[in-house]
């Protein structure tokens, strides 16, 4: 039986501990005393040099993933047609193996919530691939999507665009930005259906989806537009006093940001037009126009100093 390794020194209560792997001990920073000794190593017993042959020595399958239907707990049988001695195999036992993989495969998938779950997995995946989302946000997604077949929620609607509504929920739980037109652009679906499905998730499944803000715009939108750090400071302090002077309540966060990114650029002595903004960001001139005219009026001048 194992015990939980401690988290502060006993002795002195300093938080600073060492794992020493060569001698088997805690040892405390602080004091310098031996707080444990003897322990047992829970990694492999083998030694790998070469990313080939940790893979040839690994004896255990892949973890358990929610991104697959089956939650990866199933075996396939190998495409390679050849036997434990890497020989090739008879033209009749190569039949046979494949009749065996087509059964295999039949049998994975075997009621209606399984084709349903492992259609929209793997189109949140493609839909994931394109957007380079990572794969926490995507089992978060997943997690989300098996809840709603659970809840029957998915049942007489479009896969697709409960897919990318789920992928869209999970971008925002995650902090990982990402708009609603992104999303809907990489599933090949219209916005409108994305965001219906999407209300509906939130609404029948009471979740709690935190708003997005200027803030989570302006990294990315300077990112694409390769403006120093300088213009990011000033756009981050504009939206902060735009903030305290309620400037941006009732207005869309994608046009704030980009009106700030905006002022950042002529502070900064970087001229980006508006048009180049507004097709980065998505919005039309005319807003960044007249946020830009806001913020201008109101705080240019505190941010200036």
């Amino acid at each position: 039986m194992s015990f939980p390794e401690p988290n502060r020194c006993p002795y002195c209560g300093s938080p600073h501990l060492l794992r020493d792997t060569e001698r088997a001990e805690i040892v405390c920073r602080d004091c310098g005393r031996v707080i444990e000794m003897n322990l047992m190593d829970l990694g492999p017993e083998w030694r790998a040099f070469e990313a080939d042959e940790r893979t040839d020595r690994v004896r255990v399958g892949a973890p358990i993933t929610r991104t697959i239907h089956d939650k990866g707990l199933t075996t396939s049988i190998s495409w390679l047609d050849k036997d434990l001695a890497s020989a090739s195999i008879s033209p009749d036992r190569r039949a046979q193996i494949q009749r065996m993989r087509k059964w295999q495969r039949r049998i994975r998938i075997y009621d209606a919530k399984e084709r349903n779950l492992a259609h929209a997995l793997s189109e949140m995946k493609r839909v994931a691939d394109k957007l380079g989302i990572p794969k926490s946000v995507i089992e978060t997604a997943a997690c989300i999507y098996r809840r709603a077949v659970m809840d029957g929620l998915v049942r007489g609607r479009s896969i697709q665009s409960m897919a990318a509504a789920t992928l869209y929920i999970a971008c925002r739980i995650c902090g990982h930005v990402r708009t609603l037109d992104e999303i809907a652009d990489a599933a090949s679906l219209e916005k409108k259906e994305v965001g219906r499905s999407f209300r509906f998730l939130v609404s029948e499944m009471k979740l709690h989806v935190p708003p997005l803000t200027p803030r989570d715009y302006v990294a990315r939108l300077l990112s694409r537009l390769r403006m120093r750090g300088e213009a990011e400071d000033i756009a981050y302090k504009t939206l902060a006093i735009a903030s305290e002077l309620r400037l941006t309540s009732g207005r869309g966060p994608m046009g704030v940001a980009a009106a700030a990114v905006y002022v950042a650029s002529v502070l900064t002595g970087e001229r980006k037009t508006q048009r180049e903004i507004a097709e980065l960001a998505r919005v039309t001139e005319v807003t960044i126009r007249n946020r830009y005219k806001s913020l201008v009026k109101n705080i240019v001048f505190e941010v200036m100093l």
